[in-house]
């Protein structure tokens, strides 16, 4: 009994503040990296799909927002919250439970998903951490940030989707579709810290935005989406999938008219546009278009759609 009441002690402990730093809703601008994998993925189970994308969305991803958030103590609009609260001390230890419950939900598939999910946990703290901070050096902090939420998250994804091992990082049908993800990420991780510069100033912390500035940040993502853009039409040709590359070309055309939208106001007034506002409408918009593109793909792929017209 004694044990119960403590266990409800520490949970009345954890604040507001720091339930509101995991931004768990923040979760769903990773989501089109599920969906993708998902799709590709030729061994479902409906268990696995439901304890891979909770482990990742509901536990790993939180888990990483509030250990960065624990470490920067930012004051001013950061990803997913515009007035972020005063970090307290409950929120290190809220962020390193929910880390250990997504490894332990990951043990459940399997040793290697479970051991990947902690190298996604430990890099993501090593970001912030203020003994290593990767965030302070801009083009490692943009590599790493890209390649680890793209190419190796997708890695993770699939090898829990279909009960697999760490060979999967170096199968040529998983690493493909894995870099495509992670050069979607490139192009838009600058566009995440435009708004930033004060603050990543003040602490330090040279990100890619800070040394290209406003104007060179979207000229550089505009140049990696439209590597992007090219990357991915190869992908669905290869695959004879025409007809999907013309779904895909539709879900980027409203994100691809929201950022030359932005990036007029930008020439206009850098400091005005560049600001928390725009920022989240760029991810918003992406997430809700590639979402419901991937949920599309996968229902197509697996030929969901053609099973429930009959």
């Amino acid at each position: 009994m004694e044990k119960v009441i403590n266990i409800t002690q520490r949970i009345s402990m954890i604040s507001t503040s720091s339930v509101q730093h995991l931004r768990i809703p923040f979760s769903l601008f990773l989501m089109p990296v599920f969906f993708f994998a998902l799709a590709l993925t030729p061994n479902h189970n409906e268990w696995r799909i439901i304890w891979v994308f909770i482990a990742l969305h509901l536990f790993l991803y939180p888990s990483s927002n509030g250990y960065n958030s624990y470490f920067d103590k930012d004051e001013e609009s950061i990803g997913g919250l515009k007035h972020p609260p005063k970090v307290t001390k409950d929120l290190y230890w809220l962020s390193m439970v929910f880390f250990l419950i997504a490894i332990g939900i990951g043990g459940t598939i399997n040793l290697s998903f479970a051991l990947m999910l902690m190298v996604y946990g430990v890099v993501s703290m090593a970001y912030s951490h203020p003994s290593i901070r990767i965030k302070k050096y801009p083009w490692w902090s943009w590599f790493i940030a890209g390649f680890f939420q793209g190419y190796f998250t997708f890695a993770t994804t699939y090898a829990g989707l279909s009960d697999l091992g760490w060979d999967v990082l170096i199968k040529p049908h998983v690493a493909i579709p894995g870099l495509l993800t992670s050069l979607m990420l490139w192009g838009n991780y600058p566009l995440t810290q435009v708004y930033q510069h004060g603050e990543d100033s003040r602490r330090g912390d040279r990100t890619l935005s800070l040394v290209l500035g406003i104007k060179g940040t979207f000229l550089f993502a505009a140049i990696v989406f439209m590597v992007t853009g090219a990357a991915f039409t190869w992908f669905f040709l290869a695959r004879n999938q025409s007809q999907i590359l013309w779904i895909f070309l539709g879900a980027m055309t409203p994100i691809t008219i929201y950022f030359l939208v932005w990036f007029s106001f930008i020439r206009l007034n850098p400091v005005k546009y560049a600001n928390y506002h725009w920022a989240m409408g760029m991810n918003y918009f992406s997430a809700l278009a590639l979402n419901a593109f991937f949920i599309y793909y996968f229902l197509e792929n697996t030929q969901f759609i053609q099973v429930l017209g009959h």
